[in-house]
C-alpha cells in the first residue's frame, strides 16, 4: 500500500469518526429534548387536565434562560413547566454543542488548524448570538 493510499484511508476513517460524533451529538440533543418536553406536558396534563403550558420568556437570552432553569433544578423546584423549558433549552443548545464537538475533534483528532480556526469563528458567532435578546 502506498503512502498516498494510507493517507487517503486515514482521512476517510477520520471523516467517518466525525460523522459518527456529529450524529450522536444531534441525536442525543433531539431525543433528550423530546423526552423532557413530553414528560413535562404529560405531568402538566395529569395535574391540570390541560396540555398547554403557559409562560413567557421574553427579555431573556438563551443563556439567561438556561441559568434560570438550572437554578430551579438545584433549588428542587421541579415542575412540569421546568421540564418543558429544559427540553427547549436542550434543543436550542444542540447545534452549539455540535459546533463545539467539531472544534474539539478538529483540534485534537485531526490536528487541522485551518478547520479549528473556521469552526472557532462559527462557535464565537454562535456564542455571541446566544447572548443577544
Amino acid at each position: 500500500m502506498s503512502t498516498e493510499d494510507r493517507v487517503k484511508k486515514r482521512d476517510e476513517a477520520l471523516e467517518a469518526r466525525m460523522d459518527v460524533l456529529v450524529s450522536y451529538v444531534l441525536l442525543t440533543g433531539v431525543v433528550t429534548s423530546v423526552i423532557l418536553v413530553i414528560l413535562g406536558l404529560a405531568w402538566h396534563w395529569l395535574n391540570t387536565g390541560r396540555l398547554g403550558v403557559d409562560y413567557r420568556i421574553s427579555g431573556m437570552n438563551l443563556f439567561e434562560f438556561v441559568i434560570d432553569n438550572l437554578r430551579q433544578v438545584t433549588s428542587a423546584e421541579v415542575r412540569p413547566r421546568l421540564l418543558v423549558s429544559l427540553g427547549i433549552a436542550a434543543l436550542m443548545l444542540t447545534p452549539y454543542v455540535r459546533v463545539l464537538a467539531s472544534l474539539l475533534f478538529f483540534a485534537f483528532a485531526e490536528h487541522n488548524r485551518k478547520y479549528v480556526v473556521f469552526t472557532g469563528f462559527v462557535l464565537s458567532v454562535l456564542t455571541f448570538s446566544l447572548f443577544l435578546r
